[in-house]
């Protein structure tokens, strides 16, 4: 038998759509906008007026579209806070023991990158002088000489081997990262080198620092002045 009930069947019962429900009172706004929206302007009182009174509407329309997204989204919100919350106690915990462990162990470890870069450098100090002695070597034996031949070929040896085991020596410490630091030394020194070199940053500052401040301060340089225009 067939139901002739619609709720009855699986889909029947939909919620109304929220957007829908919101804008519902604004229909005739809405058509009427589009009327007007043609790409022709206001050229007469009368059509101002309407053009004002649509716009008002529309306002009203755009305040109802908030008011009911907040109404729907609010619970989501509330929701996703409340379990936000739940989990931000462990968090901030286990950062600060990161943040402790990290603390303890940070000079061991700046001090092994240290040695490491230091037995680096003397490596590869080491080959170059080695890459030297070959040379001098090379270039004073005589052609005629075998064992000064065979002197030479056992220093460029070493040479090669040197360069590889510099090659090698790595700085390898986990948990320590580059930390590029600065400090302002003379701010008029560094405004006329940033003057010179990157006139497009000092042109977004101008440009931000007068569009902050023209209202309240006459500058060298700058024009003000007001005007009306529609909202």
């Amino acid at each position: 038998m067939e139901n002739d009930n619609p709720r009855a069947v699986i889909g029947g019962n939909n919620p109304p759509n929220p957007i829908e429900a919101a804008l519902a009172p604004y229909s005739d706004l809405l058509t009427e906008a589009d009327n007007w929206l043609d790409g022709t302007p206001v050229a007469n009182a009368d059509q101002l007026k309407a053009v004002d009174e649509l716009t008002k509407q529309a306002k009203a329309a755009r305040k109802a579209i908030e008011a009911a997204r907040d109404e729907s989204t609010k619970p989501l919100y509330d929701a996703w806070q409340a379990e936000i919350k739940l989990w931000k106690p462990a968090q901030e915990n286990l950062d600060t023991i990161v943040t402790g462990l990290v603390a303890i162990a940070g000079d061991y470890k700046a001090k092994l990158a240290s040695q490491q870069s230091e037995a680096r450098r003397l490596a590869y100090q080491e080959a170059g002088r080695l890459k030297a002695a070959a040379e001098a070597a090379s270039n004073a034996a005589n052609a005629g000489d075998i064992e000064a031949q065979r002197q030479a070929s056992e220093a460029k040896r070493a040479a090669v081997v040197a360069a590889k085991r510099a090659a090698a020596t790595k700085v390898e410490v986990r948990g320590l990262r580059t930390v590029h630091k600065y400090e302002i030394t003379g701010h008029k020194a560094a405004l006329h080198w940033i003057a010179a070199n990157d006139k497009a940053a000092m042109t977004e500052f101008i440009e931000a620092y007068v569009a902050k401040n023209h209202r309240n301060v006459q500058m060298d340089g700058v024009r003000t002045w007001t005007e009306k225009e529609a909202f």
